[in-house]
């Protein structure tokens, strides 16, 4: 069993390294969830999901979590809206 103040070190340490690396999401919300973890919030691609989600797995090995991570799409539309 995990102890409070190593999920919260390890947290700390997910949060750390999804501002850091690469990928830098800020966007993403990890919080401890009593004896699990939710990883929220919005990523820019599907690279960039999958790339937290690996490093969420790497963090977060043997301690229950779940994610709700979305893509979001910043760009133009594809074609102009047609109101009636």
């Amino acid at each position: 069993m995990t102890s409070v103040e190593n999920l919260d070190y390890r947290v700390e340490h997910l949060r750390d390294r999804l501002a850091h690396e690469d990928i830098a999401e800020l966007g993403v919300r990890v919080e401890a969830r009593g004896a699990w973890v939710m990883v929220w919030g919005g990523v820019a691609d599907a690279r960039s999901r999958a790339a937290v989600l690996r490093i969420a797995a790497e963090e977060l090995e043997g301690v229950p979590w779940h994610e709700d991570l979305t893509v979001q799409h910043a760009g133009p539309p594809g074609s102009a809206e047609v109101l009636s």
